[in-house]
């Protein structure tokens, strides 16, 4: 096992910001965290680089436990490299770049050279090497902290919402070379992120943060929304300021909504509106095959993810980029 956290907590000014009861990750495999903003996902991306401490808990590294002297975790962050949502690098060469952290680990210049070259070539920036770093676009700049870190070959590498500042082309680059660096150098890679479609085209595994705590919940149809009564008495919760859901709550303000995709299906002719049912009209962004289920995600305002048996998608053959409307009960809503 990779790492094993047992009973970890972390405060900021007396806030605790991260309890996590137990959590195991394995050797070679890319791992997706997700969760809202303050959730935690940073945080813990910090304590597993070994750049923070636990308030309280037990680490285990490469099944050895962690001690939290700076002597002992000194050493485990040169296996472990973090690689920012905003990489800063040096106002230099982008070969420079790369030699600075060769140079502390007092690799010779010619091993130098060789690594710096291969790793340039592997993120596609070999013609870019005597290029002043701090001019290059935030898609090259990602691509040159990536290399940056596995010309360190570390055992992980924590990437914190490694595209979200990054243009779309740049943002497939991105995802397609940490598939590589994993598959070809078997290097384990833990990510943040909030999109959902980029963790599922990712990951080996993912994670759900929610308020400092895992949730066994999935994070997918999870949202923060404003409840208000309607004539009638009719509860409704404002999604963004753009989608209205129907929830058949007695409670009313601010709330976090969790919507069961397994419940959610498409509307068809054949359907009666019920006065308790929310419709939902949206495009279809997303299929993907699970564990024998499809999962298609509708962009509304929001994404929403539905969660259907295979014999029920082939006999609607739903399509990417079709236009549908969607069905909401209020037994799939759960207010937090």
């Amino acid at each position: 096992m990779l790492y094993k956290l047992a009973d970890i907590t972390k405060k900021y000014e007396n806030k605790t910001v991260l309890n996590i009861n137990s959590l195991d990750i394995e050797k070679g495999r890319i791992y997706g965290l997700l969760g809202p903003n303050g959730a935690g996902k940073t945080t813990l991306l910090k304590i597993l680089g070994f750049l923070e401490k636990p308030e309280s808990g037990d680490i285990f590294y490469n099944s050895a436990l962690v001690s939290l002297s700076e002597a002992f975790l000194q050493p485990l962050r040169k296996s472990v490299v973090m690689v920012n949502q905003r990489p800063i690098l040096f106002t230099t060469t982008v070969y420079k770049n790369l030699e600075f952290g060769l140079k502390i680990r007092k690799i010779p210049k010619q091993k130098r050279k060789n690594i710096i070259e291969e790793a340039l070539e592997v993120v596609g920036m070999t013609h870019l090497s005597q290029a002043k770093a701090h001019k290059l676009s935030g898609g090259e700049t990602q691509r040159v902290a990536l290399a940056r870190a596995i010309a360190l070959s570390p055992e992980v590498i924590l990437c914190d919402e490694p595209t979200s500042s990054i243009d779309l082309e740049n943002q497939t680059i991105i995802i397609n070379l940490l598939k590589q660096i994993n598959e070809n150098r078997g290097i384990s890679i833990i990510f943040t992120t909030h999109d959902k479609l980029q963790a599922a085209s990712l990951a080996h595994n993912t994670l759900f943060l929610d308020q400092g705590r895992l949730s066994s919940d999935s994070y997918e149809n999870l949202f923060s929304g404003n409840i208000t009564k309607e004539a009638g008495g009719l509860s409704v919760c404002t999604i963004q300021n753009s989608v209205q859901i129907k929830t058949g709550t007695d409670k009313s303000g601010t709330v976090r909504l969790l919507i069961d995709p397994e419940k959610i299906y498409l509307a068809g002719v054949e359907d009666k509106k019920n006065n308790g049912e929310s419709i939902i009209t949206g495009k279809i962004v997303h299929i993907t095959a699970e564990n024998g289920k499809i999962r298609i995600i509708i962009r509304s305002g929001i994404n929403i993810a539905i969660l259907m048996p295979e014999a029920y998608y082939k006999s609607r053959r739903p399509m990417i980029g079709e236009d549908v409307s969607i069905i909401i009960p209020p037994e799939s809503i759960r207010i937090l």
